[in-house]
């Protein structure tokens, strides 16, 4: 996640007495509004909980009333502040920190605690509305989800909600994934389009976990519901024959036997993004990047036209970043406070291993850079897991599993998928580097040569493709 604080506003309390508002963005939208105070206490809290050790840096109180550069220059201290503390392994981690982050979303959106409905989608056309609180983080709206469907406790850290745009050609943009420090009902209704939607989705990616989620009618039917709708969207590529093999087990209701299929076939399980812009293999090069098998691959237009693909492992990156610059629209002006008259403008850059001695930086030019740089942050995730021998099943919660209402216990979701329906600005980093792998992470040494080939298969010096692989 990104945390960023681009702007501050002059805003007034009950007294009408007026104070500084510094506007915490993450992904680039903003998350909420607080005070000087309000991040003074919880830095107070962090200090008490954790030791002075640990917490980074708080810009000191001032006596007098500060000047509009001293404002500013709170404000950039802030934001550092914010950005070290959720980096940090422990404190970005912690319930304290996530707490805040919550309550202030709510307190921001004005949205007060109370019994509502929210409708979570399938793949396949379905909507599960379940009866929740305003103020339920992520993980409860999850856990109602999957008590709505059925779906074993056990099951629940297979999946993730995750927020969707709609297009009006009938494809969807994934902007992220609901994180714990937000409250989902907040974040759709504080967007006020109906373009967007909270869709559940499988969020792991070594396909070998199918097998864990097959066991289970609901798993199957939740997992063989994305992979009819990766199909029929394109994100897995299919020819005649397996086209005519996929229909046919469609018709038995072979449902296992199709995801096993499709799992043969080319993207399976990747996530796919909108066409974006890149400098490799040439600047200027327009490319389409999907996540998935523990890679990028590129799917790009050079600008002589031809095409070419070629997958970058996350193995072999040695760190990433996503950075930000503010880039005035037509008519408008480049003040960065200005936000009705700037875009923003994302860039993830990786530095990438390309041989034994020489690494070199990619950078992809996309609104949905955040999005990929948490595809990456979550693969590395997952194969730290697995080498270290752990699981990715749900951990049972502290404070116990989430109770569902009465309103819920008594409703059940129809059966899943009986039937498929058919002049650049000056960089604002939002983080110094977001996250860093080693290559010694997944490894005794970040020598090439020290390093298994079934890390590295991928191909990542570029070869040309025909149009029958398009």
């Amino acid at each position: 996640m990104h945390f960023s604080i681009p702007e501050t506003e002059v805003r007034s309390d009950e007294n009408g007495s007026t104070y500084v508002a510094y506007n915490i963005h993450v992904n680039g939208v903003l998350h909420c509004r607080v005070r000087y105070s309000q991040l003074l206490g919880l830095h107070e809290q962090i200090k008490k909980e954790y030791g002075n050790n640990v917490v980074p840096a708080f810009p000191p109180k001032k006596i007098f009333t500060l000047t509009p550069a001293e404002v500013d220059q709170r404000r950039e201290q802030l934001e550092k502040y914010m950005q070290a503390v959720r980096q940090d392994p422990i404190l970005g981690s912690s319930e304290m920190f996530n707490s805040f982050l919550r309550k202030a979303q709510q307190e921001t959106q004005q949205i007060p605690t109370e019994e509502v409905q929210l409708e979570i989608y399938l793949f396949n056309g379905q909507k599960v509305k379940v009866n929740i609180l305003t103020s339920d983080q992520t993980e409860d709206v999850l856990e109602a989800v999957a008590s709505k469907l059925d779906l074993p406790d056990e099951l629940v850290g297979y999946f993730s909600l995750f927020l969707v745009q709609e297009r009006g050609d009938g494809g969807c943009t994934y902007v992220r994934k609901l994180q714990e420090f937000e409250l989902p009902y907040v974040s759709i209704t504080s967007l006020h389009s109906p373009d967007y939607r909270i869709v559940l989705r499988k969020s792991y990616w070594d396909t070998s976990y199918d097998s864990d989620v097959m066991d289970d009618r609901v798993g199957l039917n939740l997992l063989y519901a994305q992979t009819v709708s990766d199909i029929e969207r394109g994100w897995i590529l299919v020819n005649k024959e397996q086209h005519r093999q996929l229909k046919s087990l469609q018709e038995k209701g072979s449902k296992k036997e199709f995801i096993r299929l499709a799992q043969t076939l080319k993207y399976y399980g990747y996530i796919k993004f909108d066409p974006c812009i890149t400098d490799f293999p040439e600047k200027g090069c327009h490319v389409i990047v999907g996540a998935g098998n523990n890679e990028l691959n590129f799917h790009v237009k050079l600008p002589s036209d031809q095409m070419k693909e070629g997958s970058f492992k996350v193995t072999r990156m040695r760190c990433w970043r996503v950075t930000s610059s503010q880039v005035p629209v037509a008519n408008g002006t480049a003040n960065p406070s200005s936000s009705s008259k700037c875009d923003v403008k994302l860039e993830l850059a990786f530095e990438y291993l390309m041989s034994k001695d020489r690494l070199q930086w990619v950078t992809i030019t996309s609104p949905q850079a955040i999005m990929m740089s948490i595809c990456l942050q979550s693969m590395v995730d997952e194969l730290m897991v697995k080498k270290s021998g752990g699981s990715i099943k749900k951990k049972k919660r502290l404070n116990g599993s989430f109770q569902r209402s009465d309103s819920q216990q008594a409703v059940k979701s129809p059966p899943l998928l009986d039937s498929p329906d058919p002049s650049r600005e000056q960089v604002v980093k939002l983080s110094t580097k977001l996250s860093s792998v080693s290559l010694r992470g997944l490894s005794s040494s970040n020598s090439a040569s020290d390093i298994s080939g079934n890390d590295f298969h991928g191909n990542y010096a570029f070869e040309g493709i025909g149009d029958d692989d398009l």
